[in-house]
């Protein structure tokens, strides 16, 4: 299983997506008691070929391993398509994974 657990499924004229980041999500003070850096997800964006269906700041106050949902407009995607998540975290560290979009 990779970072991300990722459904994406059209209904009418939008999809919705559903995300399981898988991350540790350690805050300042959770890595100050135990000793190592903190480290947390910072920034997470949505792309459906080129076109940016999400984009979002985040901070250190999201639990470990964070759900998050989120929709948009169906506007010219056809059969096929996959929508690609990128999460980047306060290390650096960028791991990106794709999902075909059901039902288009």
């Amino acid at each position: 299983m990779g970072n991300m657990k990722i459904k994406a499924k059209a209904k009418g004229d939008v999809v919705g997506v559903k995300v399981l980041a898988k991350h540790d999500m350690l805050t300042y003070d959770q890595a100050k008691a135990k000793g190592k850096e903190a480290n947390f997800i910072t920034h997470i964006a949505a792309k459906v070929g080129d076109k940016i269906v999400y984009d979002v700041s985040t901070s250190q106050f999201w639990s470990k391993n964070p759900q998050f949902k989120f929709k948009f407009k169906k506007d010219g995607f056809k059969d096929g398509d996959k929508i690609a998540v990128t999460w980047t975290d306060l290390s650096g560290k960028t791991v990106t994974e794709d999902k075909k979009i059901k039902g288009l």
